[in-house]
């Protein structure tokens, strides 16, 4: 088995770039359900280089895996995925990292909204974690501006498997 490290910087450095526009390579769900997992998953995608072809991959607007869009099914994938490509595990507040996913639950049963993480201050204070989004754009947004009622932070491993 062979592994590569997941590289936080080139993630963030595509969440900069990304958050407020469009990556013409990608096609754009904002206006059918959301964009922010698709963009989420482009810049997990940046700083992993692998997808996975069974369960987390993007081809084209109508040949990618719901993993790719999908909240729940992005969260699914990452803490149980086994074959190529990038894991996470879910952590608390004060374990996450530039470059780790956390979603939102408005409801507090469904999980519905994917958010990237682009800066940290203090990390126990919700206010001082930054992060970058589509649907709603926001780069360098606080997480403290936001209203849900559950909250996860998935850290995405430091090792991506590839073959």
């Amino acid at each position: 088995m062979k592994e590569r490290q997941y590289n936080r910087q080139k993630c963030l450095e595509y969440a900069n770039q990304w958050a407020l526009s469009r990556n013409p390579a990608y096609y754009d769900y904002e206006k059918i359900g959301g964009d922010c997992t698709n963009f989420v998953s482009q810049c997990i995608y940046a700083g992993s280089g692998v997808m996975n072809y069974n369960t987390w991959y993007y081809k084209n607007g109508n040949d990618k895996s719901p993993s790719w869009t999908g909240v729940e099914f992005l969260y699914e994938f990452l803490v149980h995925n086994q074959g190529n490509g990038p894991r996470g595990v879910v952590v608390p507040q004060n374990q996450i990292q530039v470059g780790d996913l956390i979603q939102l639950s408005s409801n507090g049963e469904r999980f519905t909204h994917s958010l990237m993480v682009v800066g940290i201050g203090n990390v126990n204070y919700l206010s001082d974690i930054l992060i970058a989004t589509h649907t709603y754009d926001a780069l360098g947004r606080s997480l403290g501006t936001y209203d849900f009622k559950k909250i996860r932070f998935v850290h995405i491993s430091e090792m991506v498997k590839i073959s």
